[in-house]
């Protein structure tokens, strides 16, 4: 039942409770999302059509019910061969749970509680519904001190036939009416009877009647008088014990004669003026109920006259009639004696009948923990025992699905043939739902996860593109929402949003303008704005920069990049000349000259020029790009050793005054004797972007007059140009 859900609306989440003809569970209304009490006609009763009808009858009797003292009845239904009624759940304790606490209760909350009762019985007897079944079980206290009565007019619907089934009727027994005892027809007062016996056993912590079975205490109903609840507890004042002596009167005509009666004494009887009042008072004498012992009845002799000389009648002892001559005196004593002894055997083989109704054989319960529902069924069979339906179903860590971990009585102990044995089987683990954590961040699923047990490494945001939710939202998990989960065991996943997929910006520089739109289109990407700007760097008509992503960034689909072309060398930009004249170390000896230089097209830093192998003096000519900003310097390594720096200052270019250095290397005199090996030739530079001087300008020595200090006699040529 713990799990399933009737109507198509009411969870059944747990069993809270069960008496003689039903069980009862605490359930959620998922329609109108409220907790409710669900009361379940037992399996027994579903086959009973007569007793059905009557449920339903008096269950929609008492639905019509409105109190604020009486559980409201909301619905009546039955799904299969389930037959229930949903009723209002009350967060508290029954009157019974208190009692057995800290019975006796004080006189002033007992009269409370006693006076809430009676007002819900005025409110029912009123819409002509008798409770009939009115004990401290029934009567539910909320946390507010509130008193509800449950269970009306389900006592109605119990047949005469059911007086002998163990567990219904007879479980009431101690709240009886005498009237209800004989079996005759109950009405109000038979409620306030059942009142009375509640108050009083709050105030004293006890029953007024006890006995060994249910037809003893039966009896002692009718026939025995109560001890009188002060000499129990000697604080109750005289106007409470009076209401109890007389809600409880054997004699119905002798009790309050409505509810609405009691009630009002009730609300009265803590009055000062009241509480020391005197004990009421009955004539016992004159109840016809009343057990008492009658004289022993002779036959006597009617006087002369009377037919055949003299009829008999029946005269009691203390009549004075003398006994007629004649007549058998025995005649009379053993006619009274056989009816008595007829009379007793009667009641002994009813007795007999009773007891051998009742008086069924004993057995020892197995123990069927850690079988299935199938094998403890067989187990219990063989003893003569049953399972008690619906099962109790309920997740137990320590035993499998579909196990028994708890039996309502233990192994080997002794009950009745045909008792029904309560088990409690262990349900699959029960999943908690997952929350729907779309347009969260990963953060506050978090924190909803761990609420839920979810520990948190078993937690993984995955970040994935999404052009329609925002940056940061989560936009799908797994598992799904409103699936079940286990929050010891499971992994959840986190997809989150950064957005629509990114592209890398690739790198425009150096391309033209034609090439850089090819290759943005080739990424779905857009050529946005065409600007210009000289560089000392890049050549014109090329890309000098991108805006505004640079190279390797991340950026969004079909995102409008704007790209700088160079205008060339910018106006105060000046290209110069710078001839250098070189001499090997020695004539005729082959001597490697290496020359590195920086000028503003590379910011400085220096480039390689190259290298040249020569035999004899010349002039290598360096070009360099100057900025007013930014001189130039030569420097020169003679065979591997660096030989001397040479700065080219931008104005000195501009006023072509640049100083003209002094022969690198200046040559030492020919050897006497010439070598035999071949001319030396020249290497080409290292460096194909840089061209050096002419052969035809930088000459051999016919080409170039050098003076007696060694000096090659030329002229720095510098020219002034604008930016190209």
């Amino acid at each position: 039942m713990i799990g399933h859900e009737l109507g198509g609306r009411y969870q059944v989440i747990e069993r809270i409770g069960g008496g003689g003809m039903a069980l009862v569970y605490r359930a959620h209304d998922i329609l109108l999302n409220r907790n409710v009490a669900i009361k379940v006609l037992r399996s027994q009763f579903v086959h009973d059509e007569e007793f059905i009808r009557r449920f339903r009858r008096e269950a929609q009797s008492a639905a019509s019910l409105s109190h604020s003292n009486v559980v409201s009845i909301y619905d009546v239904g039955q799904e299969d061969e389930i037959h229930y009624i949903v009723m209002e759940y009350i967060e508290g304790k029954n009157l019974n749970e208190i009692i057995k606490e800290r019975a006796p209760l004080q006189v002033d909350e007992s009269v409370r509680i006693a006076s809430q009762i009676c007002d819900a019985l005025d409110h029912a007897h009123q819409n002509q519904i008798i409770h009939r079944d009115i004990k401290p079980h029934n009567i539910l206290i909320g946390r507010n001190g509130r008193v509800k009565v449950t269970d009306f007019g389900i006592a109605r619907a119990v047949t005469s036939t059911t007086i002998t089934q163990t567990g219904s009727v007879v479980g009431s027994v101690h709240y009886f009416s005498p009237e209800h005892a004989k079996g005759v027809t109950t009405g109000e007062k038979s409620d306030l009877y059942s009142l009375g016996i509640v108050l009083y056993q709050m105030l004293t912590g006890s029953l007024p009647f006890l006995g060994e079975s249910p037809i003893s205490i039966a009896l002692k109903h009718l026939q025995e008088e109560f001890e009188e609840p002060k000499k129990l507890n000697p604080l109750i004042p005289q106007s409470v014990e009076n209401v109890i002596l007389r809600s409880m009167r054997k004699n119905p005509e002798e009790r309050y004669t409505s509810a609405k009666e009691m009630l009002q004494d009730l609300e009265t009887c803590l009055l000062p003026e009241r509480r020391s009042e005197s004990k009421v008072d009955f004539h016992d004498e004159y109840d016809e109920d009343k057990t008492r012992i009658i004289p022993a009845i002779k036959p006597l002799q009617r006087g002369a006259g009377s037919r055949n000389g003299g009829g008999d009648r029946m005269m009691r002892e203390e009549d004075v009639y003398p006994v007629a001559k004649g007549k058998k005196k025995w005649v009379g004593p053993t006619l009274w004696i056989g009816l008595t002894l007829l009379i007793l055997i009667a009641m002994f083989s009813v007795v007999w009948y009773v007891k051998a109704m009742l008086d069924v054989p004993e057995v020892a319960v197995p123990n069927v923990i850690n079988m299935t529902v199938e094998e403890a069924k067989i187990e219990l069979n063989e003893v003569g025992l049953i399972i008690e339906e619906p099962l109790i179903q309920e997740y137990n860590p320590n035993f499998a699905e579909g196990i028994i971990f708890d039996q309502s009585k233990p192994k080997d102990t002794l009950v009745k043939k045909g008792t029904s044995i309560v088990l409690s089987v262990s349900t699959a683990k029960p999943m908690t739902e997952m929350l729907d954590f779309s347009g969260m961040t990963v953060e506050e699923a978090t924190k909803a996860l761990i609420e839920l047990g979810v520990a948190e490494n078993r937690i993984t945001p995955d970040e994935r593109n999404s052009s329609d939710v925002p940056v940061g939202q989560i936009i799908t998990q797994d598992p799904l929402p409103k699936s079940g989960f286990d929050p010891a065991t499971v992994l959840v996943t986190l997809i989150v949003s950064k957005g629509e997929e990114s592209i890398d910006m690739p790198d425009l520089t150096n391309l033209t303008e034609k090439e850089a739109a090819a290759k943005l289109e080739e990424v779905n990407l857009k050529l946005g704005d065409v600007k210009e700007e000289s560089s000392f760097t890049i050549d014109k008509g090329k890309v000098t920069k991108q805006w505004p992503y640079d190279t390797g960034t991340p950026v969004a689909p079909g995102t409008k990049i704007t790209i700088y072309l160079s205008t060339g060398f910018p106006p105060e930009a000046l290209e110069y000349t710078f001839n250098l004249p070189v001499a090997p170390t020695q004539n005729g000896k082959k001597t490697k000259i290496r020359i590195v230089y920086a000028d503003a097209r590379n910011n400085g830093e220096n480039q390689e020029w190259g290298t040249r192998t020569i035999g004899k003096s010349q002039v290598l000519s360096v070009n360099m790009v100057l900025a007013p900003n930014k001189d130039g310097n030569v420097s020169v390594y003679r065979d591997g050793e660096f030989f001397e720096t040479y700065v080219v200052n931008y104005m000195d270019a501009k006023n072509n005054t640049v100083p003209i250095p002094e022969l690198v290397g200046e040559p030492t005199a020919e050897p006497t004797v010439q070598p035999t090996e071949p001319p030396a030739t020249e290497e080409p530079a290292t460096d194909p972007t840089i061209a050096p001087t002419e052969p035809g300008d930088t000459g051999s020595n016919e080409n170039s007059n050098v003076n007696q200090t060694g000096l090659v006699d030329t002229k720095a040529k510098g020219k002034e140009k604008s930016g190209k």
